[in-house]
């Protein structure tokens, strides 16, 4: 049976043809296609897979990490010499998060109550919770700051209230107890004659009011009616701005609830959030980009003005009355009472203030916070927010328990909340945000090439099968001629003879 070459080569042209045509179709829809599966992927739905279960219950380990600034001479302090601090820790709590009351609304929004558990882990901690550290009373600095303006008796009478309770101006206690709480005369003297003055009703912690408790009620956009903005606070508590803060820009709602983001980030895309705990709107910036066990990633960080004072960068105006750069003062969310937030041992911050504390050393690696994320999907990767508590302390004349204090902003505690996406949640994530798409970005170059391949072979077979009739043809023609040839010469010598 004869195979016409000919005709074979161009049914595989018009094959290779159509095949590079499906591959420049791929090219022009599989972004759309992706982009497509990231918005289902992303958007917050039940009936979502991937994302929701990530978002409804945080699947990773997370911890917190606290680090105590041990005063080592208090008496000193008093007599108004500089502090000296050694850091103590970390002593590290397994966080769990979870959201109940999740509610979904028809203007695409949905309501939730985030809830928080601590858990120490002695294994993963220096020391343990019965380890015993000194540090500022802030019911006693605090509370003498917060009354230095009251009429000279009534600061008295509070002095001397110090006293019957044997409140002194610094604790010496477990970290246990400095975390969770104590209990306290003063605490109940206090809630029972001047209600709503202290945060807590029971035993006074420093974090006393997080453990057991949720973030307050936030409604964020589903995403459902438009992806970009995924994530992001409708409102808190009902509040669609805060009250709190000197300007309209201050008192702003920005961002998303810090957990996830909305997709398609470039790197002038910003990384804003609202915080409960920091009373504010944060702001992060693009730093560099990376890649985790093969995923990539954009790194944010916080840039050098999010404590700035309102001298330094004027948007900052609203959080003052301000101190130097570098620390937040958040009194008017926490009872007034005269507590700032910075970056760990005062990292970015004016170095005036490490000066008047001796024991810091501040650099990025440890002390800078980042978030690294997926930008394809909003969803990070590898989380370090850490922050500092620090309590402004003076001498307070009639408030003895002060002695002769020089004006300071002290460091307290700083600590770290960090997470990481690992395991079968990253398989998964890799597999189905990561994988996928690079295959279907890769099957349209696949089909490109192998139909340029196919065409270039079939048009060589296809010259190559016309060589070849050719030159039957003019071999066909020669016989014949050759063959005329004979038969005219042999005519020819018949009529001779």
């Amino acid at each position: 049976m004869h195979i016409d070459k000919s005709k074979v080569a161009i049914i595989f042209m018009v094959l290779g043809s159509l095949t590079v045509l499906f591959g420049i179709i791929v090219v022009f829809a599989g972004p759309l296609i992706i982009d497509d599966q990231i918005i289902k992927n992303t958007v917050i739905d039940p009936n979502n897979e991937i994302a929701y279960p990530m978002w409804k219950d945080i699947p990773v380990p997370f911890y917190m990490s606290v680090y105590f600034f041990n005063v080592l001479n208090p008496k000193e302090v008093l007599l108004g010499e500089k502090p000296m601090v050694e850091e103590r820790g970390p002593y590290v709590y397994r966080k769990r998060c979870q959201k109940d009351n999740i509610t979904f609304h028809p203007n695409f929004t949905v309501s939730y109550r985030e809830y928080r558990q601590y858990y120490f882990e002695p294994s993963m901690s220096v020391g343990n919770e019965s380890d015993v550290v000194t540090i500022p009373n802030m019911l006693v600095l605090g509370a003498a700051v917060m009354m230095e303006k009251l009429p000279f008796a009534v600061r008295m009478m509070m002095s001397a209230t110090f006293k019957t309770f044997k409140e002194g101006p610094f604790l010496t206690k477990p970290v246990g107890e400095l975390m969770w709480g104590y209990d306290s005369g003063l605490v109940d003297f206090l809630n029972k004659y001047l209600p709503g003055m202290l945060p807590t009703k029971g035993k006074f912690g420093l974090f006393s009011e997080f453990n057991n408790s949720n973030t307050g009620l936030f409604n964020i956009h589903t995403g459902k009616d438009d992806i970009s903005k995924v994530h992001k606070v409708d409102s808190w508590n009902g509040l669609k701005k805060l009250t709190n803060w000197g300007t309209p820009q201050c008192n702003m709602m920005n961002g998303t609830a810090g957990q996830m983001w909305p997709p398609f980030m470039t790197p002038k895309t910003t990384l804003p959030f609202y915080s409960p705990d920091a009373c504010r709107s944060m702001e992060l910036v693009y730093q560099r980009p990376g890649v985790m066990q093969g995923i990539p990633l954009y790194r944010y960080v916080a840039p050098k003005t999010l404590f700035a004072n309102g001298s330094d960068y004027a948007p900052n105006e609203g959080f003052c009355p301000c101190r130097q750069s570098g620390i937040l003062n958040v009194s008017s969310c926490r009872h007034n009472s005269p507590v700032f937030i910075s970056h760990p041992h005062f990292y970015n911050a004016d170095p005036v203030l490490r000066d008047f504390v001796g024991g810091l050393s501040p650099n990025e690696d440890e002390h800078g916070l980042f978030i690294d994320i997926h930008p394809m999907t909003g969803v990070p990767l590898n989380v370090s927010i850490r922050l500092q508590l620090n309590l402004f302390m003076k001498r307070v004349s009639a408030i003895t328990e002060t002695g002769k204090i020089a004006d300071v902003v002290m460091p307290m505690i700083w600590f770290e909340e960090s997470g990481y996406i690992d395991g079968p949640i990253l398989d998964t994530f890799h597999t189905n945000l990561v994988v996928l798409p690079a295959v279907m970005e890769y099957t349209q170059y696949i089909f490109i090439s192998l139909g340029l391949l196919t065409i270039i072979v079939a048009l060589l077979v296809h010259r190559r099968s016309k060589r070849s009739e050719t030159a039957n043809s003019m071999m066909f023609t020669s016989t014949t001629n050759l063959v005329s040839g004979k038969e005219l010469v042999n005519e020819k010598h018949t009529q001779k003879n």
